[in-house]
């Protein structure tokens, strides 16, 4: 295997800028759901979530995700595709979910770096009109047909992920070879970004997501994880979200009965992932368990470094 270099960019966001390339940073999930596949609503109250957040900062996050709507497959996140629906979780309910956590996160800790995890342009207002100084969009630009407008009026740094579909129809996505995925990705990957630049974001706002797992069989993350470097080739860095990933239970369940590894369980195997993750490139893991990934991610930056 040969190790990716990086190259260090700035990444701009609302009120400062961060250095990407230097050192991998680590983006630690909170998720204010009732329903997240990953901790079962575990920080569901505000004041749950809250204390996640600093306590995520302790263990060595420099940035905070917060999110008030699952996207997990088959959710109906986004709205049912093809049709007028309403998401599952309206702006409404997502802002009451998110806003409090966000003030009372900044509240005790005013330097806190907050990414929202939303794909809603209402959302996106209200939360960087709260502090938030990144929009973290999972739809890449492609649910809701205000969010790069918003975006671009408050300056905020922006996540784009590629995603094939809409939660419900991930299952049913055809299979692709490696060279049809990597191109697919690619392509979706570089539309996001000339949407981003069309909105009048400018370029060193944007960091690309490949979007593990979302709408990518099972076998095809692994053959996204192994290629994720020929992505660099878009110009900008790049996160990679792997932790606790449905493939991941999948791939242990050889090790565990034949059942796929429950979310729980699959943390190790998260550690793996996002070292395979950081020398293939990325600059950015998002995690759930901070301290263990801050750790990996040390040692997979010594060995990035010492390959030059």
């Amino acid at each position: 295997m040969t190790v990716s270099s990086r190259v260090v960019l700035p990444w701009r966001l609302r009120t400062r800028t961060l250095q990407l390339g230097a050192r991998t940073l680590v983006m630690a999930v909170v998720n204010v759901t009732p329903d997240s596949f990953s901790d079962g609503g575990a920080f569901f109250s505000p004041e749950a979530a809250v204390q996640r957040g600093l306590q995520a900062i302790q263990e060595g996050a420099d940035i905070l995700d917060l999110g008030a709507e699952s996207t997990r497959p088959g959710s109906r996140a986004g709205g049912a595709a093809g049709t007028a629906a309403a998401p599952a979780v309206s702006a409404d309910e997502e802002q009451a979910r998110l806003l409090p956590v966000l003030e009372g996160i900044l509240e005790a800790h005013p330097g806190a770096v907050i990414s929202i995890d939303t794909y809603k342009a209402a959302t996106a207002r209200a939360a960087i009109a709260a502090g938030a100084e990144i929009v973290n969009d999972v739809s890449g630009f492609l649910w809701d047909a205000e969010m790069a407008a918003v975006c671009a009026e408050f300056e905020a740094g922006v996540i784009l992920s590629h995603t094939r579909g809409r939660p419900e129809e991930w299952a049913a996505q055809p299979r692709l070879e490696a060279d049809a995925l990597m191109a697919e990705v690619r392509a979706g990957l570089a539309a996001t970004l000339t949407a981003a630049q069309a909105a009048g974001i400018p370029e060193e706002a944007v960091v690309l997501d490949p979007g593990y797992g979302f709408g990518k069989r099972f076998e095809e993350n692994f053959l996204l994880l192994g290629r994720q470097a020929e992505l660099l080739e878009l110009g900008r860095p790049l996160l990679s979200g792997l932790s606790r990933k449905s493939f991941l239970g999948r791939a242990l369940a050889p090790l565990h009965d034949g059942k796929d590894a429950p979310a729980l369980e699959r943390e190790m195997a998260s550690v793996a992932a996002l070292t395979a993750a950081i020398l293939h490139g990325a600059s950015v893991v998002r995690v759930h368990a901070v301290r263990a990934a801050a750790e990996a991610a040390h040692i997979a930056d010594a060995i990035v470094n010492a390959a030059g």
